[in-house]
């Protein structure tokens, strides 16, 4: 029979053992930590997504020069190729004016067959005297010199080689004119790079340039911001993006003022790549936001649809 020392001993080392399980299975390596996505029948949801633009950019100028005017303000909604700011452009019009001008005598000059008609006119009827003086000689021996005959060929000739030259001058002045009308393309290109235009239809959110400031090619004139589609992101287990995730019909809720709000869209992107830390798959969203409803940077939760 144990004497009572070594029943305690046992007692103690039970307890100990018992402790030491109990917090190895609830804290130890054993334990998960909490996902950013929970897994539902009804599908997947994605919990801390965030919005932000699909369509942004800060519009550059693309010539130097002094702004003659800026046509639009902050918070204005704008149309893709809608003017925002002007550059001044006075020098590049008249470059164009006189572009245009020598291209006007070009396109003439090439359009105008007066000598090529006139010289086949010149063939036929130098031809047609030399057929004549022919035609003499077979029915009178020596009714025209030898000498004048000489002299008809050669005008032949001369009418051919003339009409020759009329035809290869027509085709210079064609190329001219060609080469005048890209000239004058890339003047009023110089005029349309001085118009910072709207790139897409947005909403100005800054305007950096100023009438009568000067600018340099790349630098910042004006920031516009498209919120009519934005793109919802978020973060699922890598055991869940599977191939069939792009396409998914989403729901993303939001709660704006404790108003709960739920907004459709689709799985347009999910990355190939995992995280090596979280074991988690960036994907995202596109939503439709033409009701402004939603504001980039929002916080919101998403569910993807099975």
């Amino acid at each position: 029979m144990p004497n009572l020392h070594t029943r305690l001993a046992c007692a103690c080392a039970a307890f100990v053992a018992l402790g030491v399980t109990t917090l190895v299975g609830a804290d130890g390596p054993g334990a998960a930590s909490t996902p950013a996505v929970t897994s539902q029948k009804t599908g997947l949801e994605v919990e801390s997504v965030v919005l932000r633009l699909l369509e942004e950019a800060e519009v550059p100028a693309q010539e130097a020069g002094v702004v003659t005017g800026v046509a639009v303000r902050e918070g204005q909604r704008v149309k893709q190729g809608e003017l925002l700011a002007q550059i001044d452009d006075q020098i590049p019009r008249l470059v164009a004016d006189s572009t245009k001008a020598k291209y006007d005598i070009a396109r003439a000059k090439a359009t105008n067959d007066v000598r090529i008609r006139y010289a086949q006119k010149a063939i036929e009827v130098s031809e047609a005297e030399l057929r004549r003086s022919t035609e003499s000689i077979e029915r009178f021996a020596k009714s025209v010199s030898q000498s004048q005959l000489d002299v008809e060929q050669l005008t032949v000739q001369k009418n051919k080689l003339e009409a020759e030259q009329a035809a290869q001058e027509q085709q210079i002045a064609v190329l001219e004119a060609k080469q005048g009308e890209s000239e004058l393309n890339a003047a009023r290109a110089q005029i349309t790079r001085r118009r910072i235009v709207a790139p897409f239809d947005g909403v100005i959110v800054q305007i950096y340039a100023r009438k009568g400031e000067w600018v340099e090619p790349g630098q910042k004139a004006l920031r516009i911001v498209n919120v009519d589609r934005l793109k919802a992101e978020g973060f699922i287990r890598a055991d869940d993006a599977t191939d069939h995730v792009v396409g998914r019909s989403v729901a993303l809720m939001t709660e704006p003022g404790g108003t709960k709000n739920t907004v459709p869209g689709k799985i347009v992107f999910v990355s190939p790549e995992v995280d090596p830390i979280t074991s988690q798959v960036r994907i995202w969203a596109e939503i439709d936001n033409r009701n402004a409803r939603l504001r980039p940077g929002q916080p919101a939760r998403m569910m993807v649809g099975k």
